[in-house]
């Protein structure tokens, strides 16, 4: 059985969502909210059960509501303008599936929690013993990075095939 370049985005996305609603799941079900962590290597990184009703980095906190609104209208652009991110090679069709699976993940928290569910924690301890970290995040937020950073290689790429082809074509 042969998946065309949409099939395989939506294969893509699908397991990024069901691994995204596993793992938040686990986390609710074994962390008290914001109360309990479990520690995997001390002073580096950690589980726990953190809410989100803001984007990335709590920017816009409080705007659950709004913000899924604009992922569900981000999430529909991307599917409509699909065919004008390079979706001929599979790291093209992969970016895709992880955005599309990532900002379905967080949509549900949004819609059906009211907080997008964050459990990845990594951090440092100051002198003193204060943490400082990166904040904490999901799956699906791990996703959507990892789509979007393969987007910007391939759209380097293919700048710099572009740049190849025309400096190939002067005589």
């Amino acid at each position: 059985m042969r998946f065309g370049k949409n099939q395989k985005m939506a294969a893509i996305a699908l397991v990024v969502l069901f691994l995204d609603q596993l793992t938040k799941q686990i986390a609710v079900r074994k962390l008290d909210f914001h109360t309990e962590e479990y520690v995997v290597i001390d002073g580096f990184f950690k589980f726990v059960h953190w809410g989100n009703t803001g984007a990335a980095w709590s920017f816009m906190s409080g705007n659950n509501e709004f913000l899924a609104i604009i992922s569900l209208v981000a999430l529909l652009l991307l599917f409509i303008y699909r065919e004008y991110f390079d979706t001929r090679a599979f790291m093209g069709q992969a970016a895709l599936g992880l955005i599309f699976g990532g900002i379905a993940g967080n949509v549900i928290d949004r819609l059906f929690v009211r907080y997008v569910i964050d459990f990845l924690r990594f951090y440092l301890y100051q002198r003193g013993g204060t943490e400082i970290g990166f904040p904490a995040f999901n799956v699906a937020d791990a996703a959507i990075c990892t789509g979007v950073g393969l987007l910007f290689l391939l759209s380097h790429k293919s700048e710099q095939n572009r740049r190849l082809e025309t400096a190939a074509e002067r005589p």
